[in-house]
This record gives structure tokens, C-alpha cells and sequence, in this order.
């Protein structure tokens, strides 16, 4: 099935298999619908995976999928990008990236320029049941945007790279999940997806590449070493 989706300002093709959707997609919104039936109050969903691994995209079709069929409780998909430090910050805040001092914004995308305490603050709040707002991640603007989405769902699904990344103040996240889901795949795939997507936020193929390399694809590695094991464990090459 062919999917088209804006997503953080950019447009997105994408294309999910029947058998996918048939065999894995759709098995797990029933799973999900029966734990939030089981539960009897909001259900947290976590989706984590590396930059690229089409997580976001992912989320928003499965948001489709629950909407379509009347069997299934409506899902809603949210991501963690809304809390990216904003630029102005990262563009005046420096860190250390490899015994160097580097501007934030060289980085950007690194659990450190995220905003983990507001992050944890509004998951804690869906958690709970509570109807609230939630940013979005603007790439044209390069910079959150607050309360674009009012989350008011039995399922919310959030998905993010660092959702279940296993250091202090991260690992806190997970208790308030209800259902853990990980994206897996090939680096070199992700790395290209990252420059093709770095390309399109307006930037030459060759910035786009070097960012990637110095930052993006550490991000990735972040990801794949040091996140917990989820619940259900997908292999984007599958999907």
C-alpha cells in the first residue's frame, strides 16, 4: 500500500507491503486495542528506533490503520521531536563531542539537545489519562512548535530515538509505558535515508553528508547500543 504523509513539515512517500499489513501491522493493533480494553484506561505506547529508520511514518500509518477499521480502538501517534532544544539555544550552548567543545547545534539531534525534563513532564501527564497538549517538530522552521496536537486517545503511540535509551534520566521514561516496540535496520540504509532527508531541509548534498557522518550517524549508534530491549521487536527491512 502506498502511504503519503507530511510529516515535520517534509513530505513523505512511503510503501508498506500486505503482507505487512496483514501479518504484523494489524496483529498488533489488535493486541493493542485488547490491552487498552484489559486496562480500562489509557494505554502509553513507545516506539523507538534510530534516526531514519522511518519511525515517524511508521506511526502515522498505524494511526490510519486503527481509524479505518471499527474493530480496532483509534490509535494516536505523537513523536518526541516537538522537544528539540530550540536553535536559538543550540546555537549559542556548546558540549563536548570527542574531548572537543562544539556548538550544540553541530550535534543537534544528540540526547543532550533534546529537552528531557519537559519531554518527561508531558509523557508523565498522558500517562496519567489527562487530555493535553503536545508540540511538533517544525524542519522547515527548524524549531518545536507547542500544543499542535491535543492528545485525547485511549492508545497514544509515541515514538522517538531515545524513548528507551538506557542513561540516567532517559531510563525513567520507560515506567510509564504501557507497551514497548523497537525499530531495527542496517546502518547503511539509515545513513542514506539521513542524507536524502538532510538534502530536502534545503541543504547541499555534500553539508548534508558531512553533518550525517559527524552527527546523525553517532545518534545512530547511540540508538542501537545502548536502548533497552523492547517488547516487540520490528526489522524495518520486513516492513
Amino acid at each position: 500500500m502506498e502511504y503519503k504523509v507530511n510529516i515535520n513539515g517534509l513530505d513523505i512517500e512511503a510503501s508498506y507491503r500486505s503482507e505487512t499489513i496483514d501479518e504484523i501491522l494489524l496483529p498488533l493493533l489488535k493486541k493493542l486495542t485488547k490491552l487498552q480494553k484489559e486496562k480500562g484506561g489509557r494505554v502509553l505506547v513507545m516506539l523507538a528506533a534510530p534516526p531514519g529508520a522511518g519511525k515517524s511514518t511508521l506511526v502515522s500509518f498505524l494511526e490510519k490503520l486503527s481509524r479505518e477499521n471499527l474493530e480496532l480502538e483509534p490509535i494516536q501517534s505523537i513523536g518526541m521531536d516537538g522537544f528539540h532544544m530550540r536553535q536559538e539555544y543550540l546555537t549559542t550552548h556548546t558540549t563536548i563531542r570527542d574531548g572537543e567543545e562544539v556548538l550544540m547545534v553541530k550535534i543537534k539531534g544528540a540526547p543532550e539537545t533534546f529537552d528531557l525534563k519537559g519531554l518527561k513532564e508531558r509523557i508523565e501527564r498522558v500517562a496519567s489519562g489527562e487530555d493535553c497538549g503536545w508540540p511538533i517538530y517544525d524542519r522547515t522552521l527548524h524549531n518545536p512548535v507547542d500544543n499542535q496536537i491535543i492528545v485525547n486517545t485511549n492508545i497514544v503511540l509515541l515514538e522517538g530515538n531515545y524513548l528507551l535509551l538506557d542513561r540516567p534520566g532517559w531510563d525513567e521514561l520507560l515506567s510509564y509505558a504501557d507497551y514497548t516496540i523497537s525499530l531495527k535496520a542496517d546502518e547503511t540504509l539509515l545513513r542514506n535515508r539521513l542524507i536524502e532527508r538532510k538534502a530536502l531541509s534545503g541543504n547541499t548534498i555534500e553539508d548534508a553528508t558531512a553533518f550525517v557522518d559527524y552527527s546523525d550517524m553517532v545518534n545512530v549508534r547511540t540508538c542501537i547500543n545502548e536502548s533497552k530491549k523492547a517488547d516487540l521487536i520490528l526489522d524495518v527491512n520486513k516492513l
